[in-house]
């Protein structure tokens, strides 16, 4: 091994369990153990979801603001975005005001949750003289289909009598008509940015109701009785905009992505993109003999917007080789070689309960990189 190699830190929060930080931090302790002298440069990623702000507050002038908002289940909590004043530019994170995070296991229930709360966090940065407002997709605890933030922003959905739907997602096959005239117009002046951490389509067998549902509480008869409220708001919006909104990152987020395209001209882009661009890690990782990445789980939806495989490819793109960790390898990984990963590893070195994994995450982090850095150490 060179007497001093630089290698390029870039991991992802491990969901529930550590910070993209306090991941970077573990592996830097594991590199060091075998390269003391090792250039180690830290970078932590995120792809909109949950730690979005966290890691981008390190590296920009910007503040925090503080709002009280409604939870996912209309419980009143303080939520927070961060705000560049100098660009009037808002970077808000959806899962802060409408995460699954917020939520007890037994509150989860996705037919019943609502975005109302990221939607009145975008009616602040307006407020505050915001005129482009990064929204990130990611962690949440609803499958409205955005109808939550827009009822925040003056859309009136109906329902077949002319009434006003509650923006939840039950409510998503009973709407008729979408009334956009008391739509705050600021948001149309706007620019409006979903940053998502997937590629799903709205709709389908990788559609927001059927790959995500289940996860926010949704029983199987919920998640079709959604995948159809889903489809009946598709329709009506096509019929309106002409726009189809079933593309590709449709899906983020119980449908926030599909319906704020269709509605407000929202543009889509992918998490990891963002943060590489604002972080500029596409010159961080010059020069670097090797680049570690890695997020809790590693699978096969890993390939699709996640930010181990922005990372890898940004590797692959410089030539460099790319090593991930992951607290879970799932299946499907094969693809995932062609990104640009060159090795995948699990932290766990044997039987171990999912508790005490992620009490000992920190430890199993550093040892694995290690063992790791050793070989590296050994072959070079």
């Amino acid at each position: 091994m060179k007497k001093q190699m630089k290698i390029l830190v870039a991991p992802n929060a491990f969901k529930d369990c550590l910070s993209g930080f306090e991941v970077a931090s573990a592996i830097e302790r594991g590199i060091r153990r075998v390269a003391p002298n090792a250039d180690v440069v830290k970078c932590p990623v995120a792809d909109g979801g949950d730690g979005f702000l966290d890691v981008l507050e390190q590296s920009l002038n910007c503040t925090r603001i503080y709002h009280q908002v409604n939870n996912p289940l209309f419980k009143c909590i303080n939520a927070e975005f961060l705000y560049l004043r100098e660009q009037k530019t808002a970077i808000i994170e959806m899962a802060k005001a409408s995460g699954l995070a917020l939520l007890k296991i037994e509150e989860r229930n996705a037919i019943q949750t609502t975005t109302y709360g990221t939607g009145e966090l975008i009616k602040k940065a307006l407020d505050i003289g915001a005129e482009k407002i990064y929204l990130g997709l990611g962690g949440s605890a609803t499958c409205d289909g955005g109808i939550g933030i827009l009822t925040a922003l003056g859309v009136v959905f109906l329902n077949k009598k002319g009434l006003q739907l509650k923006p939840v997602g039950c409510s998503l096959p009973d709407i008729k008509r979408i009334d956009t005239s008391n739509l705050d117009p600021r948001i149309l002046s706007s620019e409006f940015i979903m940053v998502c951490d997937v590629e799903n389509p709205l709709l389908g067998v990788n559609g927001a109701a059927k790959v995500f549902a289940p996860q926010k509480g949704a029983s199987p008869d919920e998640v079709e009785f959604l995948e159809d409220g889903l489809r009946n708001l598709a329709s009506i919006i096509k019929s309106d905009t002409s726009l189809d909104i079933n593309i590709i990152g449709g899906g983020a987020a119980g449908g926030i992505s599909a319906t704020l395209y269709g509605l407000i001209g929202g543009k889509l882009k992918k998490g990891i993109d963002t943060i590489i661009d604002i972080l500029d890690i596409s010159e961080k990782i010059k020069g670097s003999d090797l680049a570690i990445t890695g997020e809790g789980k590693i699978d096969g939806q890993t390939a699709f917007g996640k930010a181990p495989a922005g990372i890898a490819a940004l590797a692959k793109m410089h030539n460099i080789p790319c090593i991930a960790i992951a607290g879970l390898i799932g299946g499907d990984i094969d693809e995932l070689y062609k990104i640009g990963f060159t090795s995948i590893f699990p932290i766990c070195r044997g039987p171990m309960t999912l508790e005490d994994s992620i009490k000992n995450a920190d430890k199993l982090i550093s040892e694995s990189i290690e063992q790791i850095v050793r070989l590296l150490a050994f072959t070079s």
